[in-house]
């Protein structure tokens, strides 16, 4: 029963309850009052005059007991219905508490057990997305601890390798050869890709994506994107393919931004991918939208990965360090973008070892044969 319904309910048990103590006492209560004030106005044996005595003394004896027994009985209503209302109040009120007092927890820094919902009603529904809420401020917080962790590993590797390498130039134990500066480059681009990454992310969960819309070419802009990133997967025998139709088919959009999108879809199927293995890039058209999906035969991902892979800083393999396995902020990127294009992305996969589909649907196409 919703709430609406339960304090309808409960007024209405109060009036009933409250109008059932008044007829009660009225019936054990009228009578003997109406008696009383009957022999103290000199009418004794009130009961055997009482159709022969209707002058004015009978009639206000009847009122004086009529009135007399009402201020009884409702006495007794009000403190009944009182106690039947305090005990309804009680019973709706005590979940709000509950859910206050965690509120409270919860605004401390302190994650509160789940609650049990005891109803399903409006604060049933309230105490499950309560509970939602907070399970995902515990992950957050847990995502935050560890990006804290990670950026500082992140940073402290090259800076302590650039350093390293910096005091061994000036005393002369490591020679300036090209190899070594090419080492130190190597370290300072980890740490600018870190910051650009970071920045990225930072642009998008602000929602401030500039994008520069124009007519984007589809295909064109696949297979220029997969030219372009060949050469990893076959450094990594990985055979990349593309399905894509004879038509031409274009869309509105940033066209940097898009190639964006597609390459951290295509870099994550490569750092996921075992040697050998296989990776498709389709595009598809119907319904008024696009479909670009990038199927690969990589690690897979579970049920609980396919809810989180695109938070940021999640990765499915928590051993790859950054420089194999990304930052974790790629695919959350890549949904703002999309989103941004009025668009959505989503994952699909059989399960761990069975590879996985990344699927981009964008509106409003173009298509020409």
């Amino acid at each position: 029963m919703k709430l609406v319904g339960k304090l309808f309910l409960s007024y209405l048990v109060v009036i009933v309850v409250g109008l059932a103590v008044i007829a009660i006492s009225m019936s054990y209560t009228a009578l003997a009052s109406f008696e009383h004030e009957m022999m103290g106005n000199g009418f004794g044996g009130g009961r055997r005059h009482m159709q022969a005595m209707l002058d004015e003394q009978v009639e206000q004896s009847f009122e004086d007991a009529v009135n007399n027994s009402l201020l009884r009985s409702s006495v007794a209503a009000v403190i009944v219905a009182g106690i039947v209302s305090l005990f309804i109040s009680q019973r709706i009120t005590r979940p709000l508490r509950q859910l206050a007092h965690a509120s409270q927890q919860l605004a401390a820094g302190q994650y509160p057990e789940p609650l049990q919902p005891k109803s399903r009603d409006e604060i049933g529904e309230l105490t499950h997305h309560f509970n939602q809420m907070a399970h995902s401020l515990a992950e957050q917080e847990q995502l935050r601890q560890q990006l804290i962790a990670d950026i500082s590993h992140e940073l402290k590797t090259p800076l302590a390798t650039i350093k390293g390498y910096m005091e061994g130039l000036q005393d002369g134990i490591i020679p300036a050869t090209d190899d070594t500066y090419l080492l130190i480059q190597q370290e300072a681009d980890r740490l600018q890709r870190l910051v650009h990454d970071l920045q990225e992310l930072s642009k998008a969960e602000a929602r401030r994506i500039d994008l520069h819309e124009t007519n984007v070419n589809v295909k064109e802009l696949i297979t220029s994107t997969v030219s372009w990133i060949r050469p990893q997967f076959e450094g990594k025998y990985l055979d990349l393919a593309t399905r894509l139709p004879d038509d031409l088919i274009t869309v509105r959009g940033d066209v940097d931004r898009l190639r964006q999108v597609l390459l951290n879809l295509l870099g994550n199927a490569l750092n996921y991918t075992p040697y050998g293995g296989n990776v498709t890039v389709s595009l598809t058209a119907d319904n008024g939208q696009v479909d670009i999906a990038v199927q690969d035969s990589g690690v897979g991902l579970s049920a609980q990965d396919l809810q989180r892979v695109f938070q940021r800083f999640y990765r499915v393999d928590k051993s790859r360090a950054r420089a194999s396995g990304g930052s974790g902020i790629g695919l959350t990127v890549s949904k703002h973008i999309v989103e941004a294009h009025g668009g959505s992305i989503r994952a699909s996969s059989d399960g761990p070892g069975q590879g996985s589909t990344f699927t981009v649907t964008l509106p409003n196409f173009t298509e020409t044969s």
